[in-house]
């Protein structure tokens, strides 16, 4: 790969963004009554555990925000990892244990599993794109699809199953649409798809540029006319857009036979019956937005001990 987007990991802008999701989440529970079915059933000075237990198999994400939740809850809950974030599990598997005072624990449980089955169901479902394209040479991208306030925390889940951000935001990469193009159209410029990708390397050059290299440039194509026109003005990746895999195949030729260096990408509607023909045209990376915004929240419970 040429050039590569920022990939998310464990860091302190994502705990801060976990940090803030959580608060968002305890206020939305609680408001300013708190729990009132659990204060009136339980007493104050009772203490317990639990064990945070896949209903089924699946792959872990999320861990490290579990372990938050529970801190930023009650900081006198005790949190024991007994997997790691990437690994594969069967139903039934323990993923940590809880301690502490049993109003706390009960109060935090739906907060809590609600953040691990959303991140868990994202691994798993990425984790199944990885598989099915295996062995091609070709990497699975997330997109911009993602839950509004959770994209950290959903690309991250995407790594821990095996797949590849695509860019953070509008803010840290170089992707022209389709619809860039028909807006300078209808504002009557004629405005080519090689033509764009000069005027934003222009742009860019005044720009400071990314730590270990200028910023990706990279431009959705619906025609192999559009790509042959485009590839003289060297973007960094050409998306096709909805494109069968017979004429990503010639796309991969054309490529091939002009600009080796320029990357392609594969696109739209890609599902789990079809990725793997994709993969077998020869293009370097394909996104599937359905990693995050179809991705149904593993089961994990609260076993009490």
């Amino acid at each position: 790969m040429s050039k590569e987007f920022a990939q998310i990991e464990w860091d302190t802008a994502l705990e801060a963004e976990c940090r803030r999701i959580l608060q968002s989440a305890f206020d939305e529970d609680l408001q300013s009554a708190g729990d009132l079915t659990t204060d009136a059933l339980v007493d104050a000075t009772a203490t317990g555990r639990a064990a945070v237990v896949a209903r089924q198999a699946g792959v872990v994400a999320g861990l490290p925000a579990g372990k938050m939740a529970v801190a930023q809850f009650d900081p006198r809950i005790q949190w024991r990892p007994e997997s790691a974030d990437g690994s594969a599990i069967e139903a039934g598997s323990v993923l940590a244990t809880i301690a502490g005072p049993v109003r706390s624990l009960l109060s935090v449980e739906r907060t809590l599993l609600n953040l691990l089955g959303r991140l868990s169901g994202i691994a798993t479902l990425t984790r199944r794109f990885v598989d099915a394209v295996a062995p091609a040479p070709v990497r699975i991208y997330d997109t911009r699809k993602t839950t509004p306030g959770w994209r950290r925390l959903e690309k991250y889940a995407v790594r821990r199953g095996g797949g590849w951000n695509h860019r953070l935001g509008l803010f840290d990469a170089i992707l022209i649409k389709d619809n860039h193009l028909a807006v300078a159209a209808a504002a009557g410029s004629n405005l080519t798809p090689a033509a764009a990708v000069r005027r934003v390397r222009e742009r860019i050059k005044v720009a400071a540029a990314k730590p270990g290299g200028s910023m990706i440039v990279e431009i959705e194509v619906d025609t192999l006319d559009q790509l042959r026109e485009v590839l003289s003005a060297g973007p960094d990746i050409v998306l096709l857009d909805n494109m069968p895999p017979a004429v990503l195949r010639q796309a991969v030729a054309i490529r091939d036979e002009s600009a080796q260096g320029v990357e392609l990408e594969a696109s739209g509607g890609i599902t789990l019956t079809t990725i793997a023909e994709i993969a077998r045209t020869g293009v370097e990376r394909i996104s599937v937005g359905a990693l995050t915004h179809s991705a149904i929240a593993l089961d994990i419970g609260l076993d009490w001990q």
